[in-house]
């Protein structure tokens, strides 16, 4: 059967080689998606100005709970397919596409809409100021619809690939990136667009991201592909999805509501060059953290399936061997932040203001990098077996346990002590770095047995 046929590599295959085929396409694809983000920020930093910087900075936490709530479907379709296929159960998995792409277009016109009515309110609740909101409103506006796009390429990516095609995942992704950095200087320069120019450009590239998933799951020669039956909503399919993709869901909403939280620290303490300090770090370890994501997709199916299948010795391999890459990422991104932070922030901005407050913010929040690591590798090994709360905890533990408290508190003993309450933010971030990988290996030895499954374990229905 071609059902099986797609998918016995993932018990059979040795798990570096299947490692390597998964995670490489989906860091490739990662990679030019940070490079696109990085890019899209140098062009409105050096085309625009610092302030439009400062303005883009204020509406990642509003993408941040649409992005939230793409994840929400898309994980926890994606985890919970790769499970039922290591169950051998293909009308399962056809069920999980269909429903899957329902509560995707539901959810997604739903907040979009949102948004549009309270785009104004919404901002300055996350930190804009009379000389800020213009740029991040006009960003919005025409970014929004590319928001609405992304949760559907997002949830039919993530399917593809823990379909059994990893490699056409990161050609759609990729594809996106690429054609939105040819079109962001023709947007902003050669027709004199500015900010608009670059929301638009991404607008049309998510787009075609999403009509080429579309079209993968539309053609009856895909391994899983739409059926009549899998229209049909079912409570059961509903509950699993959104069991494991809560973590991922609650994570992107926490950072959301933590980067509002820290905007208005930074203004208080730093004003707005503060901010966009702080949203040119977060570009760096948004990097970082892709990359990361990246091994962890090419992970979760491997994880879910063996899972499903009852192979604890491969589950604990793939585990392990993720670990160690997403670690390393993280301290060479961290090695590079702290010896060189000037120069990367001058990549951004010939501002000499903002490029020495954001010496001091590039090495405080990557110091600590490799940790995260750790965290993220926990947080998705535990979204792809089935154990939405180990992963709620873990991927909460950093930014919302640890982080809220620390940027309200640490700033006020800084002052207090005569110090500089704008440092007392960035040392925040890394405090809670270290905090949140402690808690994340508490849970992570609390769930040690599940490494000890084997074929007669009952763990899905």
């Amino acid at each position: 059967m071609e059902t099986l046929d797609r998918t016995k590599e993932l018990e059979t295959k040795n798990i570096g080689s299947l490692l390597w085929t998964y995670a490489l396409p989906a860091v490739i694809s990662q990679i030019i998606a940070s490079v696109y983000n990085i890019v899209d920020r140098i062009f409105i930093g050096h085309g625009v100005g610092a302030l439009a910087i400062a303005g883009l900075a204020i509406t990642f936490p509003l993408m941040n709970i649409i992005h939230a709530f793409g994840s929400l479907i898309g994980v926890g379709s994606a985890s919970r397919m790769s499970i039922v296929l290591g169950k051998k159960d293909k009308e399962w998995a056809e069920n999980i596409l269909g429903n899957s792409m329902i509560f995707t277009l539901i959810l997604g016109v739903i907040v979009v809409s949102l948004c549009y009515l309270f785009l104004d309110k919404i901002l300055m609740l996350f930190g804009a100021t009379p000389e800020t909101v213009a740029y991040a409103h006009e960003y919005m506006i025409y970014i929004l619809p590319g928001m609405f796009l992304i949760t559907i390429a997002f949830n039919l990516t993530g399917l593809i690939r823990a379909s059994g095609y990893p490699m056409k995942a990161m050609l759609i992704m990729a594809g996106g990136a690429i054609l939105n950095m040819i079109l962001d200087p023709i947007f902003i320069f050669a027709l004199d667009m500015g900010i608009k120019g670059a929301a638009i450009a991404s607008t049309i590239s998510i787009f075609l991201m999403a009509l080429v998933s579309v079209l993968h799951f539309v053609n009856p020669n895909s391994f899983i592909h739409f059926k009549s039956h899998a229209w049909k909503l079912k409570g059961y399919i509903f509950k699993n999805i959104t069991l494991i993709g809560m973590s991922p869901f609650l994570m992107n909403l926490a950072a959301a509501g933590v980067v509002g939280i820290l905007n208005s620290q930074l203004l208080r303490y730093g004003g707005d060059y503060a901010v966009g300090a702080y949203g040119i770090c977060n570009t760096y370890g948004n990097f970082l953290v892709l990359m990361i994501l990246g091994v962890c997709q090419g992970m979760q199916p491997i994880a879910g399936y063996n899972y499903g299948a009852g192979h604890g010795e491969r589950l604990k391999h793939v585990y392990t061997l993720t670990m160690w890459i997403c670690v390393a990422i993280g301290l060479v991104g961290s090695v590079i932040s702290c010896l060189i932070p000037g120069a990367m922030m001058r990549v951004f901005t010939t501002d000499s203001h903002l490029i020495e407050i954001g010496r001091v913010a590039l090495r405080y929040s990557m110091v600590m990098f490799p940790l995260i690591g750790f965290t993220i590798v926990n947080s998705n090994f535990f979204q792809s077996i089935d154990k939405p709360w180990v992963a709620i905890v873990t991927s909460l533990s950093r930014q919302v346990i640890f982080l809220v408290p620390m940027s309200i508190l640490i700033p006020m003993l800084y002052v207090k002590m005569g110090l500089n309450g704008l440092n007392g933010v960035w040392i925040s971030l890394t405090i809670s770095d270290v905090l949140g990988a402690t808690l994340a290996a508490i849970l992570l030895y609390t769930q040690r047995h599940v490494f000890s499954i084997n074929d007669e374990d009952e763990r899905i229905r």
